[in-house]
């Protein structure tokens, strides 16, 4: 009996953050890709009766912890509907946003990262170092990555996991970049999908955020530090896709 793929079901909550690279590669895979848009008002699908099918939650500027705003409602129904989505084992790959989402989902929580003494807010945004908390060949997801790999971050939230979770990333000022629940869940802080054409549109829709970061050098760093490391970072990315596609899909329903 032939197995069908997976539906990739892309959860988006801003234009500009897409599915990007996740999708080129779950097309690669057979895997057909529907996107929904609870920001603009958009049903979620029940998580009994959908079969066979990866959750995707992309990126935003908006906060976890700012769900309850009467702007925001939809966010907290995204919410409610991912923590049954996990409850049920569905597989599911949260990314930035989505991965905070998730873990709050699973029983963690999301608080603005600080470092130094006194704390001070920090906005973690542009290209930077990760380390596996594991060996990576001894973790499926990490199979055929380095030992620290080069990643995008672009964030301003830090991620308390919930006690279920297994970290696998870390970046130097915030602990919690990469990790999983079980076999069905993974969170990704940072950002491995990103392709060169849509991290231009993020540089000119979201300025203000990387000047407060960076510096008002900080849009033409980003572009020069991509020619340096943006072909690494999506081979890098890729690999790291595949793994990640390849455990969730194995945890999908057959119809």
């Amino acid at each position: 009996m032939t197995t069908l793929a997976p539906t990739l079901l892309v959860v988006q909550h801003i234009d500009r953050e897409g599915p990007d690279l996740v999708a080129e590669i779950a097309l690669e895979q057979g895997m057909s890709i529907q996107t929904i848009r609870p920001d603009q008002g958009e049903p979620l699908p029940d998580p009994i009766s959908t079969q066979n099918t990866i959750a995707l939650l992309l990126g935003g500027p908006m906060s976890v912890e700012d769900r309850h705003q009467d702007a925001l409602a939809w966010m907290q129904r995204e919410l409610e509907w991912l923590t049954f989505w996990h409850q049920q084992q569905k597989p599911v790959l949260g990314i930035c946003l989505g991965a905070q989402l998730l873990a709050v989902a699973a029983g963690g929580s999301v608080k603005p990262l600080q470092v130094g003494l006194p704390p001070q807010p920090l906005k973690e945004v542009g290209f930077g170092a990760i380390h596996w908390q594991t060996e990576p060949s001894q973790e499926p997801l990490l199979r055929g990555l380095q030992p620290s790999e080069m990643v995008l971050h672009w964030h301003g939230d830090r991620i308390q996991l919930p006690p279920a979770a297994t970290l696998l990333g870390s970046s130097l000022h915030c602990p919690e970049q990469v990790f999983r629940i079980a076999k069905h869940a993974v969170g990704l802080q940072c950002h491995f999908e990103l392709s060169r054409s849509n991290l231009e549109r993020w540089i000119e829709e979201d300025h203000d955020t990387i000047v407060s970061a960076m510096g008002p050098e900080g849009p033409e760093q980003l572009r020069q530090d991509h020619e340096r490391f943006g072909e690494s970072v999506q081979q890098q990315g890729r690999i790291f896709i595949r793994n990640t596609l390849r455990l969730l899909s194995a945890r999908t329903t057959k119809p």
